[in-house]
């Protein structure tokens, strides 16, 4: 097939990707979101998984894989993305994380383009052998890294890519609008009026629930009796880490013996609109993320939200999530593992209730992470990078 005629000499850019939707998550809005922002300036096609038509305007290119099992999406996306690549012609192939490397490192090559990698954290330092040894060395080979936060990029480091190939452009976040109609929230879980905290994510052992319900949750159902932890999330197999099934059933097993099972309440996955709500019924958004060998949290796009909807968090300072949460301004960062540090600022905290001044702050830490500014950044740094990579050949 004959190369298209260019646009106006537009950047083209071939982004490959998995986490995208149908598909749920942080990282699948983070693609999506990068789509549709490298559009407003540059000539962009997606290879993603069936069902991401839908999730993109009409301008957009799009070429569909089966997303699992994992290695018919290998395959579909090798496939797919170097015929995309020899159809659309482009100058940057962007994998939208480092499980997307070698394909779009090998796409990048049929072409003579380059190759561009945005980067979370787990996919740079995941243990798995194969992945260790096949996946790694097309991330190192890229051409450029973008790093999701200070933590990520300094992980890059650790596992040899060139500090003068990677950079940081932090996720964004979708700024609700302040005037909001009725919120049922409360009443459909039959929440009442009590103190509210709210824990957002996949069930997987990086997060720290178990621990938090285990030791931090029964000193503050001491002080604060009424008090409630709402979970919204499922529990999720994890690619890179291997399944945690089973571990919704341990928290609750956990809770029973530590005599706080009537203040935690599971809630399961909900729509974008009920999570909107959630943040907004809530005292406080708790990420009690926790420090293990071979796992990391990237960023912390969770807390971000939070703060969009004036929710603060409190939080563990652990890999990215400081770029997250700032402190004293949209939330607190305590020391990993200090869970009687965590605990008493949290009874704090909703004993402060909605006089808390961080209530008032946060949404305006948030501002600076809204998707347009997102935007900017990466197409800012896609720019920058493609003009000087021409004038180097």
């Amino acid at each position: 097939m004959p190369e298209p005629e260019r646009s106006s000499g537009r950047l083209r850019v071939l982004l490959i990707t998995r986490n995208f939707p149908p598909m749920r998550g942080g990282m699948e809005r983070l693609n999506r979101h990068m789509a549709i922002e490298l559009a407003n300036e540059f000539e962009v096609a997606v290879v993603g998984p069936r069902g991401a038509r839908a999730f993109l305007p009409d301008a957009i290119g799009v070429h569909e894989v089966a997303p699992a099992p994992l290695w018919k999406f290998f395959g579909g996306a090798l496939l797919r993305g170097v015929t995309a690549a020899r159809r659309f012609r482009p100058d940057v192939v962007l994998a939208g994380s480092g499980l997307a490397a070698p394909f779009a490192w090998l796409a990048a090559k049929c072409v003579g383009a380059r190759c561009i990698i945005y980067v979370h954290g787990l996919d740079l330092i995941a243990e798995h052998p194969i992945y260790r040894w096949c996946w790694r060395p097309f991330i190192r080979r890229a051409d450029l890294c973008v790093a999701n936060s200070a933590n990520t990029a300094a992980l890059a480091r650790s596992i040899g890519v060139d500090s003068a190939r990677i950079t940081i452009v932090h996720p964004g976040v979708d700024l609700p609008a302040p005037d909001v109609g009725p919120n049922d929230f409360r009443t459909r879980f039959g929440l009442g009026e009590c103190p509210l905290l709210l824990s957002v994510g996949r069930l997987i052992a990086r997060k720290g629930l178990l621990e938090f319900v285990e030791r931090a949750l029964p000193a503050i159902a001491a002080s604060v009796p009424d008090v409630c932890l709402v979970v919204l999330g499922d529990e999720e197999p994890d690619l890179l880490q291997g399944s945690s099934m089973g571990l919704g059933e341990r928290i609750r097993q956990r809770a029973a013996a530590m005599g706080v099972s009537g203040n935690l309440k599971f809630i399961g996955a909900q729509d974008d609109a009920t999570l909107s709500m959630a943040y907004r019924a809530s005292d406080l958004h708790v990420f009690p993320v926790r420090d293990l060998p071979g796992d990391v949290e990237g960023f912390g796009m969770v807390a971000v939200e939070a703060a969009a909807h004036g929710l603060p968090t409190m939080a563990f300072a652990v890999g990215g999530v400081p770029d997250a949460v700032s402190e004293g301004i949209s939330g607190h960062c305590v020391p990993a593992e200090n869970y009687v540090e965590m605990a008493r600022t949290v009874i704090d905290l909703l004993h402060d209730g909605s006089a808390s001044p961080l209530r008032k702050t946060a949404r305006g830490f948030a501002e600076q992470f809204e998707w347009q500014h997102f935007g900017q950044a990466l197409r800012g740094s896609l720019r920058a990078f493609a003009t000087a990579s021409r004038g180097q050949e």
